[in-house]
C-alpha cells in the first residue's frame, strides 16, 4: 500500500536542482509530483515518478545525494473535503503524519503522505474504505 518517492539533498545555489532535472530529463523518466521543502542553506526535492527505482540509480550516478523511500498514495474523488475526511480518518486513529502534499491526475486527486506507523495506517485505509493507488496506476495515469 505504499509507493517509492525520491528525496534528494538541494543545496540553495544556482544549478542543483537543474542537475537532478537534466539526469531525469537524459534518463526519460516522467516526474508526476513533486515538491521543495527549503531552509536558508538546503532544500529536500521529493518527487514522485514514472521509474523511481531507475531514477534513484540514475541520480546516484551522477553523484546527487538521494533517498528512496515510502509513501502512501490515496486516490480521492476531485471534490473539495475529501483530503479534509481521509486525514481526519488517520488523525481519529492517532497516526501522526510527517509531511503531506496532493495533485491532480487524471480528473482524481492524488494525496500523497509518510507516516511513521505503515501497518497502522494500512487498517485505516482498508476500515475506512480509502483507495490506495500503486505506483503502476499512477504511471498509468500519467500517460
Amino acid at each position: 500500500m505504499t509507493i517509492h518517492q525520491l528525496s534528494i539533498f538541494i543545496e540553495n545555489r544556482s544549478g542543483t536542482l537543474v542537475k537532478v532535472l537534466q539526469v531525469l530529463k537524459q534518463a526519460q523518466i516522467q516526474i508526476i509530483a513533486s515538491t521543495i521543502a527549503d531552509t536558508a542553506e538546503y532544500g529536500i526535492y521529493r518527487l514522485i515518478c514514472s521509474e523511481p527505482l531507475r531514477a534513484y540509480e540514475e541520480l546516484q550516478k551522477a553523484g546527487v545525494a538521494v533517498a528512496l523511500s515510502d509513501v502512501v498514495a490515496l486516490e480521492l474523488d476531485n471534490t473539495p473535503g475529501r483530503a479534509a475526511d481521509a486525514i481526519e480518518a488517520f488523525s481519529k486513529a492517532g497516526i501522526s503524519i510527517a509531511y503531506m502534499y496532493t495533485f491532480l491526475l487524471a480528473g482524481k486527486g492524488i494525496l500523497i503522505f509518510r507516516t511513521d506507523n505503515a501497518d497502522e495506517a494500512k487498517n485505516v485505509i482498508l476500515t475506512n474504505g480509502l483507495k490506495f493507488v500503486e505506483e503502476k496506476d499512477l504511471a498509468s495515469l500519467a500517460e
